[in-house]
């Protein structure tokens, strides 16, 4: 399964939940479901919810992304310590999951 990082990271503003996608253009134009989740047609759902920049939801993407770098390293490194201990890539699977 692919991350989506820009749903991800839209759910971290205004509690989550706030925002859906726009079905027309401004002119009244239809928009192919393959195109409508984008910045441009994001639509504010829940009252009082702010929009935040585009700057601001590219961010937290790169927040993200590199939260799950850095699980992903220490992961590595745990599993790299544990053999060295004379843990062998089976046990630590089954005592660890990694």
């Amino acid at each position: 399964m692919i991350r989506d990082y820009f749903q991800d990271a839209l759910q971290t503003f205004n509690g989550g939940n706030w925002y859906g996608w726009k079905k027309e253009d401004s002119e009244g134009n239809k928009i192919p479901n393959d195109q409508r989740m984008t910045y441009a047609n994001i639509e504010i759902i829940k009252e009082g919810a702010t929009m935040p920049t585009q700057d601001e939801v590219n961010a937290k993407i790169e927040e993200i992304k590199q939260a799950e770098a850095d699980k992903e390293t220490k992961r590595a490194s745990a599993k790299s310590k544990l053999e060295a201990l004379g843990l062998t890539t089976e046990e630590i699977k089954e005592a660890f999951g990694i």
